[in-house]
């Protein structure tokens, strides 16, 4: 029975290592503005202003997931402490 169980730990913990190795592996390019921001920048003369725009989009996106992972790490860590 512990063998069984084994197994299928062993199975899951590849299967999470393999996503996370094609999340870190695929990049895709990703325009992250809106309707109202793509209208105002839009045009050769705004291309930097655009960019800027962009990646303020994609920083202020990452906030939130990182504290979602560290909050999700901490309770990994709580619930595998108590085993």
């Amino acid at each position: 029975m512990f063998k069984k169980v084994e197994s299928q730990k062993a199975k899951v913990q590849r299967k999470n290592i393999f996503f996370v190795l094609c999340f870190l592996l695929l990049q895709f390019s990703a325009n992250a503005q809106c309707a109202m921001c793509r209208a105002a920048l839009s045009g050769e003369s705004n291309l930097a202003q655009a960019q800027a725009v962009n990646d303020g989009i994609i920083y202020l996106m990452v906030v939130p997931y990182l504290l979602v992972g560290v909050i999700g790490y901490a309770v990994y860590r709580m619930r595998k402490n108590k085993k």
